[in-house]
């Protein structure tokens, strides 16, 4: 077990360190960012002005304005990291097919399992990264919240982001270990996560069990259980089984291709 652990972890670090090194990967990061901070000031402008407008029209209804401003933009960060994830996911198996350093992975003594999750777990981390600034400036304005802003729904929400991105970058590994095109495995990749974004809609079309089953696939259903700071342990079951998916297809691929090469 240690020695898988220390295979992991050296995968880890090599791609980890990948990430940082890479023009494109700053790229999709300052994009990111760029986007995030752009719908973070315009919601929270538009947020004051109907707290403005119904103050103004004497409506005593109670606005809870913290809670559905974060689910506005806990909402635009999905979408838009919806966009950027498959670009993070597609060349962590096409370059080593390009640079023909994948047939050194399959026949190495590091199992297919290790280096699919040392891989998967970089990619995450550098999401995190991505992620980690904007909760900078969430907390200066929910700490002018009154009452204050529960932070359990906050947790709950950016862990779904997290989960959901480890998703959608779990399966695009496996695609991107299918072709030595970055530009194929973008773009599949894509394809493949806003089928599994819309799905629910399908599911509600056609109603009855196989509705509710293809219901039960959507990401945007369960990410939003969690974005709600509803704690569905369905939801968590779910993203973890994409995960897992991914992890498992990838390795199966890599066999596959190992077994092509002998």
């Amino acid at each position: 077990m240690r020695i898988v652990l220390s295979n992991i972890l050296a995968i880890y670090r090599r791609e980890l360190q990948s990430y940082f090194a890479s023009p494109l990967a700053s790229v999709v990061a300052g994009v990111f960012w760029l986007l995030a901070g752009f719908f973070f000031v315009n919601l929270l402008n538009a947020f004051n002005l109907e707290v403005l407008r119904a103050d103004s029209l004497g409506n005593t209804t109670p606005l809870d304005v913290p809670y559905q401003f974060l689910q506005s933009f806990l909402g635009v960060l999905s979408s838009v990291a919806l966009f950027l994830l498959p670009i993070l996911s597609m060349g962590l198996y096409a370059e080593e097919r390009k640079r023909g350093t994948l047939e050194l992975l399959a026949t190495s003594p590091v199992t297919n399992w290790a280096v699919a999750l040392g891989k998967l777990l970089a990619v995450v981390t550098f999401f995190l990264t991505m992620v980690l600034p904007l909760l900078l400036y969430e907390a200066i304005a929910f700490s002018a919240t009154n009452p204050p802003m529960n932070l359990g729904i906050v947790f709950l929400g950016h862990l779904g982001l997290v989960l959901l991105a480890a998703a959608v970058l779990s399966l695009g590994m496996f695609i991107s270990s299918l072709t030595d095109s970055t530009i194929l495995a973008a773009v599949f990749t894509f394809g493949l996560v806003i089928f599994l974004w819309v799905i629910d809609l399908l599911g509600q079309r056609l109603g009855g069990p196989l509705g509710n089953a293809l219901g039960h696939l959507s990401l945007l259903k369960h990410f939003g259980n969690l974005s709600q700071g509803i704690v569905d342990s369905g939801s968590l079951v779910l993203f973890g089984s994409y995960i897992v998916l991914g992890l498992f297809l990838t390795a199966q691929s890599v066999d596959a291709f190992r077994f092509q090469r002998s």
